[in-house]
């Protein structure tokens, strides 16, 4: 018999997230039932403080110890190793996708479920991970550890709104993962904003930015992403939020580097 997600525990969903947003060997530990991920993306932000941390923790202790561009390289070499460069991989696809299929949306879907690279997105990870490592290097230790810290989290909270306004653009036997995200119910969507919001106000808070700046632009960023997206496919896929997540972090250091 068949689990619904409302009767699985609250830890199992949550261990399901971590064991689907990492590379980290929890599925060791314990093996939620599959329905639980079905609602990953309610605690992808979580995941972030995970992924984030262990990120900004490599940058500030390796600038101790180490020159600060081998800190930064080295705390991008770790988050990847930890996503398996998960998101990453949604970031080529989509590049490759939108770049070189035009307006045709089953080309575009054609191209990014093929495990092929092509120019699209060689360039544009390239591109995306020299802005990144710039910059990280732009901004003393602690505070490019503390806004990794709160981007991370940040960004995964406001991708998640994708699947809430539109819906999947393949059906569940097409997904690369088959696995349709749930649509969130309000106490999940309340979880999930804290998870997001959380380390930004207290990061907000000790730094003293122009929280309305580092809080709306990267939002404006991914409303963007989402007319491309509506425009070219009516629907999103994982590759779509992988890529909208990296780039709305982006976003986020683009703005804390302005400001």
């Amino acid at each position: 018999m068949q689990t619904s997600i409302d009767q699985t525990r609250w830890y199992d969903r949550i261990w399901a997230a971590l064991i689907f947003f990492t590379r980290l060997p929890f599925w060791r530990l314990h093996q939620p039932p599959q329905e639980c991920y079905k609602s990953v993306v309610e605690h992808w932000p979580l995941a972030g403080w995970l992924t984030g941390g262990l990120m900004a923790a490599t940058l500030y202790v390796g600038s101790i110890y180490l020159p600060y561009i081998i800190a930064v390289l080295l705390a991008i070499v770790v988050r990847l190793l930890v996503t398996g460069a998960l998101h990453e991989d949604g970031l080529a696809d989509f590049l490759d996708g939108f770049g070189g299929g035009g307006h045709d949306r089953e080309r575009i879907l054609a191209i990014m479920k093929d495990s092929h690279i092509g120019t699209y997105g060689v360039l544009g990870l390239i591109l995306y991970e020299l802005l990144l490592a710039a910059c990280l290097l732009s901004l003393p230790p602690t505070l490019a550890a503390l806004t990794i810290l709160a981007a991370d989290p940040y960004a995964k909270m406001v991708t998640a709104q994708l699947i809430m306004m539109m819906p999947y653009a393949r059906r569940e036997e097409e997904a690369k993962n088959k696995t349709i995200y749930r649509k969130m119910q309000w106490p999940a969507s309340i979880s999930l904003a804290v998870q997001g919001l959380l380390p930004m106000g207290l990061y907000l808070w000790y730094t003293g930015l122009a929280w309305e700046l580092v809080i709306f632009l990267p939002c404006l960023a991914m409303y963007f992403l989402y007319l491309l997206i509506w425009n070219r496919l009516r629907g999103y896929t994982g590759d779509c939020c992988g890529a909208v997540c990296l780039l709305v972090e982006l976003a986020v250091y683009l703005v804390v580097c302005a400001l």
